[in-house]
């Protein structure tokens, strides 16, 4: 997601059971607060997705990253005070979503993320027609970001801490990096789905949170599309509603 909301940043397992679930696997706060089992660095994965299972929209383009109403599925969390205050911006909700947000913010030490969700390009970078990336000089995340790519490139340094380091020796190499930069906190596999779906084939994801938004996209990119593994279950681990989104973590087995 990006500062001047349209940078880039899944069909949940079965997804009709949402709601339905017992009381007693249910965390249900309306103050919030997630129960984190021991402060054990984990690789997740957080992400907004719609109601039939998209995390962006058909017909993305360089002015809709996102695709056709990807940016309805980011409306939540873009009208909360924490992540305007990430993105160096003023105002916006407290409340139960933006809680949930800065709770997540405060646990990453590094993200992995997709070349597609980068910039929105493929190919050498010299034809990238966005070369730097979606969030300016000045990027949200404030820590190492380390970017999938088949086409190298010198690290690149930005303000308030956020450097981009291109990875061009696969998933692993490029989560270990992650890992040793992150510390004792976690790293956030951002997206996009494709970026997921190598990381879930590969086992290498310990917790999903999914913000799930009350949108029908109709079409676009899924989030399970391609998950080798499939079909297994997921424990869902806690479950936090407002109005506007439903925060659901799931722990993945291994």
């Amino acid at each position: 997601m990006s500062s001047n909301l349209t940078g880039g940043t899944k069909y949940i397992l079965a997804i009709e059971k949402v709601g339905f679930l017992a009381a007693d696997r249910l965390i249900l706060n309306a103050s919030f607060a997630w129960t984190r089992e021991a402060e054990v660095s984990k690789v997740t994965v957080d992400i907004s997705m719609s109601l039939d299972g998209f995390v962006a929209g058909p017909n993305p383009t360089l002015e809709e990253p996102l695709g056709e109403g990807g940016e309805r599925l980011h409306e939540w969390v873009v009208a909360t005070q924490s992540w305007r205050e990430s993105h160096g911006l003023s105002g916006g909700e407290t409340g139960v979503d933006a809680d949930v947000m800065a709770e997540t913010l405060g646990k990453v030490g590094a993200t992995v993320m997709g070349r597609r969700m980068f910039s929105g390009g493929a190919g050498p970078w010299a034809d990238d027609p966005n070369p730097d990336g979606w969030w300016g000089v000045d990027p949200p995340f404030h820590h190492p970001v380390f970017v999938l790519t088949h086409h190298p490139r010198e690290p690149v340094a930005k303000q308030g801490g956020t450097t981009y380091t291109f990875v061009t020796s696969g998933i692993e190499a490029a989560l270990e990096q992650a890992r040793a930069a992150a510390g004792d906190k976690d790293v956030v596999v951002a997206g996009g789905a494709n970026a997921i779906q190598q990381y879930l084939n590969a086992g290498l994801i310990d917790e999903m949170q999914i913000h799930v938004a009350p949108v029908l996209l109709g079409g676009g990119v899924r989030l399970f599309d391609n998950v080798q593994k499939a079909p297994f279950g997921l424990e869902y681990t806690s479950m936090i509603e407002s109005s506007a989104v439903s925060h659901l973590r799931l722990r993945v087995p291994k």
